[in-house]
């Protein structure tokens, strides 16, 4: 029995969304010791981030999988070069926030960063275990 690509995204979604609260737990314990309320919420704003990353990437996937090749590799690059646009944008806004402390600044980072490696080990772990049928009908 083959997967549909819905429910390997979906996959994707479920444990992506668990590793996110895994660090975000984490990155917050740390933070606190570090920077304090400042770092929990550094932690926890780094959290959302790449759960948004991890959420565009899904999505990027599923709106290019209705297209035809030249679409799918669109979409997933418009999705790529929106979270590239999102991570400076966001980084830019947090260097400028006066609660965030000088310590808690690094915490978003990590956290960030932490989140989207772990993702990218875990979407290619769930993607290559999938079984995907090879002749998929493009519309």
């Amino acid at each position: 029995m083959f997967d549909d690509l819905s429910s390997v995204m979906k996959r994707v979604l479920k444990f992506g969304t668990l590793l996110v609260l895994v660090i975000v737990v984490l990155g917050s314990l740390i933070g606190y010791f570090v920077a304090g309320v400042s770092g929990v919420l550094a932690a926890q704003l780094g959290g959302l981030g790449a759960l948004a990353f991890t959420g565009l990437t899904a999505l990027s996937v599923l709106v290019g999988a209705r297209l035809n090749l030249a679409g799918f590799l669109g979409a997933v690059l418009g999705g790529w070069l929106l979270k590239m646009l999102l991570f400076l944008v966001a980084f830019t806004v947090l260097n400028r926030a006066e609660w965030l402390t000088r310590e808690a600044r690094p915490i978003v980072f990590f956290t960030i960063v932490t989140a989207v490696i772990g993702g990218l080990i875990l979407d290619t772990r769930i993607v290559s275990k999938a079984r995907l049928s090879a002749d998929v009908k493009l519309p």
